[in-house]
């Protein structure tokens, strides 16, 4: 499952190479252009696959709208951000999958996997649960969020609430990081498809350490 030829994802942290497989017909959100003319290139490249039969104005704006949530990637540390689109009992339904590497707290000490959870249980995030997985123990919570779609995108005009239902997993790191995964959609009539998709990919992740040998965390 980690050969290189199966891995669509991957991302360095200080002493560890972690890899995971994203499921065929993702877009790739660009995350590593070099410079902002670079980004938006890609952006426009990107707006013409997901929707070739769009006027140009429509996909610009679509462009301009993915690069406006661009710092809230950065301070949330997200290195991969990827979506998918599919019809399910015929609605157009779609997911977001991202996956990112933060600081663990230094109070988590030894424990950080009863620390990870208890935090998000004090934060009433969702359903908290403790899971192992192939790369390690890991803490899972699955939840809701409310947000709001701009009227740029909606059929009125105006903006929307949207509820937003996620899964997130923490897989704390040995080398004072937490691997962050999270699979979120709008369309609750594809959960079932999109939490079994995310699961495929949540048991795919891998760590190697910085001779390239696998690795399993601690329990």
């Amino acid at each position: 499952m980690t050969t290189e030829e199966n891995v669509r994802g991957s991302l360095r942290g200080p002493g560890i190479d972690v890899r995971w497989i994203m499921p065929e017909g993702f877009f790739e959100i660009p995350m590593d252009a070099d410079t902002l003319d670079e980004t938006a290139e890609q952006l426009v490249e990107l707006a013409r696959s997901v929707m070739p039969e769009a006027t140009f104005e429509v996909q610009l704006e679509w462009a301009v709208m993915v690069a406006a949530h661009y710092d809230s990637f950065v301070e949330a540390g997200i290195q991969y951000s990827g979506f998918v689109m599919t019809e399910v009992d015929g609605d157009r339904c779609t997911a977001t999958v991202t996956v990112s590497m933060i600081d663990l707290d230094a109070r988590a000490g030894t424990r950080p996997v009863a620390f990870l959870g208890s935090t998000m249980r004090h934060l009433d995030m969702g359903q908290v649960s403790e899971i192992e997985l192939p790369c390690g123990p890991a803490v899972s919570c699955i939840g809701t969020r409310k947000g709001s779609l701009p009227g740029s995108l909606t059929a009125s005009g105006a903006d929307e609430p949207v509820v937003t239902s996620f899964i997130q997993v923490q897989i704390p790191l040995d080398n004072g990081t937490v691997l962050v995964l999270e699979m979120g959609t709008p369309t609750p009539q594809a959960w079932e498809v999109f939490s079994a998709m995310f699961a495929g990919v949540v048991k795919s992740v891998r760590l190697f350490d910085e001779s390239g040998r696998p690795t399993v965390m601690p329990a």
